[in-house]
């Protein structure tokens, strides 16, 4: 099983296809294997690299890890890529991916040729953060109370996925996103909803940068993707399919994100 220990964490990665380095970054579940398809459809013109974040799926969770944060994802991300000689890359981030390949930005800025932020779950930037947490801490409560972390595990994907996402999970996926659901909620859960960095930090961003929001995505991602754009000075680009693209839209998503790849990497169309 290809893993590297990196930043005081065992990752699970895999690389596919050969030119211009490509790393995907994936949210809450943490499982690269959300990108199979997308990193296969990909894997023509680019090195892309999936890996499952610390604690997620094949990665084991380290010795005493109880807390993290976007600088530590964002720091995992950047010593996977130097470790594998494939940095600088274009970077592309979903959700709470979107936030860690933004704090990379930030934070490893050597380290990013330029990154796509999708359905960034930025909670500060959503019209009504509260609400959006209220209506996640209700279905994680019945979730837990009807059979622990994978129950709700379940409840919180139908939630910000939908039902036709979860039961259309492919089982080795579902299982190994259900094994490790306590990492989510026991370490991940809420470690990121305050970050954003200051429009200054923002302002010396450097490389290209695109924000894309899910057409069919709760809302809230979209108010998110809108005044990160705005913040960033750049449109948002709305893509098929809803928060879980990569799985039901994989081709859509693929031929969205595409022509950035190819602008930040020096590719030829």
């Amino acid at each position: 099983m290809p893993t590297l220990t990196v930043n005081g964490a065992e990752l699970y990665h895999e690389v596919r296809g050969d030119g211009p380095p490509a790393l995907l970054i994936m949210g809450a579940t943490g499982v690269g294997g959300h990108f199979e398809r997308v990193a296969d459809l990909l894997a023509d013109e680019f090195t892309v690299v999936i890996y499952d974040r610390r604690g997620n799926g094949r990665s084991p969770r380290p010795d005493g890890w109880t807390a993290t944060s976007p600088e530590e994802q964002a720091d995992d991300a950047a010593a996977l890529l130097e470790a594998l000689g494939l940095s600088p890359a274009a970077v592309f981030g979903t959700s709470s991916g979107a936030v860690f390949a933004l704090c990379m930005l930030v934070r490893h800025p050597e380290a990013v040729r330029g990154a796509i932020l999708h359905d960034p779950a930025l909670f500060v930037l959503f019209d009504d953060p509260d609400r959006a947490r209220g209506a996640v801490r209700e279905l994680v409560a019945q979730g837990m109370a009807a059979g622990g972390p994978p129950a709700a595990l379940e409840g919180f994907w139908r939630f910000v996925a939908g039902d036709a996402s979860w039961e259309g999970l492919e089982p080795g996926l579902r299982e190994q996103m259900q094994a490790s659901a306590d990492t989510y909620f026991a370490v991940e859960r809420g470690r990121f909803d305050a970050y954003v960095p200051a429009d200054e930090i923002l302002a010396r961003i450097a490389v290209p940068v695109a924000v894309m929001a899910g057409e069919t995505s709760r809302p809230f991602f979209g108010q998110a993707a809108g005044r990160l754009a705005e913040r960033l000075g750049v449109e948002v680009t709305r893509v098929p399919g809803a928060h879980a693209a990569y799985l039901d839209h994989a081709g859509d998503l693929a031929h969205a994100i595409r022509p950035f790849l190819r602008e930040v990497s020096g590719v030829e169309a």
